[in-house]
C-alpha cells in the first residue's frame, strides 16, 4: 500500500483529483468504480471544476457505484443514484447510459448482484476503484463480521453504519438498514484502487488497518492490504493514530 499524506481536506481532494484526471486524460475508455458519502464529494467537485475549466473529457468513461440502499428509488434525495447525479454526473459530460448504481428497489438482490458483476467484467472490469472507509472500517457497505460477501449482494448495515449515517437522514429511524453492495471479491478485482480517508472519525479505522500487520473480516478494510495496487490518500487527522515507524517506507 502507498500513503500520500495532506495536510487539509481540501489537498486530500485536490490529489485524489490528480490520480483520477491522469488516468482517463490517459485513457478515455476508462472504468470507474465510485464511492458516495462525504469523504469524495471534495473529489467530485475538483473533477467538475477540471471539467469546466480545462476540458477534462468523461464522455466514453463507464462509472459503476459501490452501493446502493435498499427499499429507495433511484429518485429518491437520499438514495445514492441521487447523491452521484447530484454530486458528479450533471455536471460533468459523461453519458448517463454509461452510469451505473445498484438497484435499490430490485426483489432480488442476490440474482441482481450476479447481474451487477457481470456488468462490470463485460465492461472490461474496473480500472481504478474509489473507497472511503466506514468508522468500523467497513468499506462499501461490508460490515464487520465473520463472513464477508464475495460478489455484490444483500448486506445489513450495523448499528455503528446506522448512527453514522443518520447525519444524512431527518433522523435515524429513516436511515434503510440493509444496502446492496460490492462484495470483497468484487472490489479486489479492480487494477487499482484509491481509498481516502478523512477526519479524526476515521482515525482509528486507519490506525488498526496500518499498525497490526494483519487482516481479518471483523476488519474489512484490512482486505485491502492483500491487493498489489492500493494508494491510500489521508489526511493528518485520520493518520494520526498509525505508527509512523511502521509505515515510514510507504509513505510517498
Amino acid at each position: 500500500m502507498k500513503i500520500i499524506l495532506a495536510n487539509s481536506y481540501n489537498e486530500l481532494s485536490r490529489k485524489a483529483a490528480d490520480i483520477i484526471e491522469e488516468l482517463v486524460s490517459s485513457n478515455g475508455n476508462a472504468v470507474l468504480g465510485l464511492a458516495t458519502g462525504s469523504t469524495p464529494v471534495g473529489t467530485y467537485r475538483e473533477l467538475i471544476k477540471r471539467y469546466l475549466e480545462h476540458s477534462l473529457d468523461f464522455s466514453g468513461v463507464t462509472t459503476f457505484n459501490l452501493d446502493e440502499y435498499i427499499g429507495l428509488r433511484a429518485s429518491n434525495h437520499d438514495s445514492y443514484n441521487y447523491f452521484m447525479n447530484y454530486n458528479l454526473f450533471d455536471h460533468i459530460n459523461i453519458n448517463k447510459d454509461n452510469t451505473h448504481v445498484p438497484d435499490g428497489m430490485t426483489n432480488d438482490p442476490r440474482t441482481y448482484g450476479r447481474l451487477y458483476d457481470r456488468m462490470i467484467e463485460n465492461a472490461g472490469g474496473i480500472d481504478l476503484q474509489i473507497l472511503g472507509i466506514g468508522s468500523n472500517g467497513h468499506v462499501a457497505f461490508n460490515e464487520p463480521a465473520e463472513e464477508l460477501n464475495l460478489g455484490t449482494d444483500l448486506v445489513k448495515l450495523s448499528k455503528k453504519t446506522i448512527e453514522d449515517n443518520s447525519r444524512f437522514f431527518e433522523s435515524k429511524e429513516n436511515v434503510p438498514t440493509e444496502a446492496i453492495s460490492m462484495g470483497i471479491g468484487s472490489i479486489m478485482k479492480a487494477r487499482r484502487i484509491l481509498l481516502l480517508a478523512s477526519g479524526e472519525g476515521k482515525a482509528e479505522a486507519i490506525g488498526q488497518v496500518l499498525n497490526s500487520g494483519k487482516v481479518t473480516t471483523w476488519l474489512p478494510a484490512s482486505l485491502l492490504l492483500l491487493h498489489p495496487d492500493v494508494t491510500l490518500i489521508c489526511d493528518q487527522e485520520a493518520f494520526s493514530l498509525v505508527d509512523r515507524r511502521i509505515m515510514a517506507g510507504a509513505i510517498v
